[in-house]
């Protein structure tokens, strides 16, 4: 088994999205439990492509790529990741902060966290405050994810966490933010519920605030 999930990790790394989704059907056929194929085939790969982004290691093509990979295995595993009882049931609204038009470290956690069994709602880019508070009010989602990318936009992130409040909506959804500036000690500062450089620690990130 362990020889088959690694080739799946291969596949993905080489953004062969229709490998990936052959490949991924074989290995759920062979009675290989989806959360295998998950755990050790699919989100190991994004995490090494989550990685060499962050170290300015492939190019954005590459990660589109394995981007597009991972969503096709993802596909074919969904049916069966929903039987299980180790998933988290829950939605999630993600978005880019204003003046801030970086997608790809935002899409690769959205991506983890599909991955992860929840419900991914993307507002995109360059969202204002009342972007996040009105989309908070409409999907009333479990989790937000905010993210940003520049020294310029990570103060936006105060901004909407004080909209929030604002709206007496801060205490209904747990709060995550992320990007290249993103520290603990900021989200400490500015009082969100968590933080994530990249998809490593992910999972841990949820059993915290979700469960």
């Amino acid at each position: 088994m362990h020889d088959q999930l690694q080739c799946l990790e291969e596949v993905v790394l080489m953004g062969q999205a229709n490998k990936t989704k052959n490949l991924t059907k074989i290995l759920l056929a062979d009675g290989i439990p989806a959360k295998d194929v998950l755990d050790f085939g699919i989100l190991p790969a994004l995490r090494i492509i989550s990685e060499r982004l962050r170290n300015n290691e492939v190019y954005i093509a590459d990660v589109i790529l394995v981007s597009r990979a991972v969503h096709a295995g993802l596909y074919e595993l969904q049916p069966f990741l929903r039987r299980g009882e180790e998933l988290f049931r829950a939605k999630a609204v993600i978005g880019t902060v204003a003046g801030d038009l970086h997608d790809i470290g935002k899409n690769l956690i959205g991506t983890g966290l599909a991955g992860l069994g929840l419900e991914v709602v993307d507002l995109g880019v360059d969202l204002y405050p009342e972007d996040f508070v009105q989309a908070v009010r409409e999907h009333r989602p479990d989790l937000l994810g905010l993210s940003a990318m520049l020294t310029t936009t990570m103060n936006v992130i105060p901004e909407i966490l004080w909209a929030l409040r604002a709206e007496n909506l801060r205490d209904r959804v747990k709060v995550v933010i992320g990007g290249n500036p993103i520290t603990e000690d900021f989200c400490v500062a500015v009082e969100a519920d968590g933080w994530s450089e990249d998809i490593n620690g992910l999972k841990e990130l949820l059993n915290r605030l979700l469960l």
